[in-house]
């Protein structure tokens, strides 16, 4: 394990990032604002299971394959960008049958699966632990893998908080905004349209990537 200075400068960096919005948080905060806070608690654990997936995988030395050939990394992008495309397109396309004040009911395993699969294909949470993480790692102190999921599994409890508190924020807004008749007809078209404005965020971002 790294030393206490070098652990408080892991989480300090980590919840800087965290805190910076990104594909798993707009998602979160689009399935809150939506659906209420319980689908978007339910979401944060599902970007979680996936952040898991990145941790295991950093471990094994796999993330540095997938960042090392642009093949693999491309594919992981336009699948990340199709899938989230995909989402925004059928939330357009869903009617209104409830009403404008009240929350959809959500389909809680499905939220929890979609936020598994958007982050395993968010090609920037494999960069981040291949280029990050590796950085608080002392291979002099040995077991470098266990090191790994170590500061993995701490960057996720961060994230879990934080993006908690983005979903409990995001919550209570769209229950607000579900009172304004104008926001509640077209709040369909804004939240599918975020999901598709992120797919197609998440093609472009990397592309230029050497």
């Amino acid at each position: 394990m790294p030393d206490f200075s070098h652990l408080m400068l892991f989480v300090g960096a980590a919840v800087a990032l965290l805190l910076t919005p990104g594909p798993a948080v707009l998602y979160i905060v689009t399935r809150s604002v939506e659906q209420g806070r319980l689908a978007g608690l339910v979401s944060v654990l599902g970007i979680c299971a996936g952040t898991l997936v990145h941790v295991v995988a950093a471990a094994l030395g796999l993330s540095a394959l997938l960042v090392s050939s642009a093949l693999a990394f491309n594919v992981v992008r336009w699948l990340g960008a199709a899938y989230l495309i995909v989402l925004g397109l059928q939330t357009i396309r869903q009617r209104d049958t409830l009403p404008a004040d009240v929350a959809p009911q959500a389909d809680l395993p499905g939220v929890f699966r979609q936020g598994v699969i958007v982050n395993v294909l968010n090609p920037h949470t494999a960069l981040f632990f291949f280029a990050f993480l590796p950085q608080f790692v002392n291979p002099a102190h040995g077991h470098v893998p266990l090191q790994m999921v170590t500061l993995g599994l701490l960057f996720i409890t961060l994230s879990m908080t934080t993006d908690a508190g983005w979903a409990l924020a995001a919550g209570a807004a769209g229950q607000w905004l579900r009172g304004n008749p104008a926001f509640a007809r077209r709040q369909r078209y804004v939240t599918g349209g975020l999901l598709i404005g992120l797919g197609a965020a998440t093609a472009f971002a990397g592309s230029a990537r050497k």
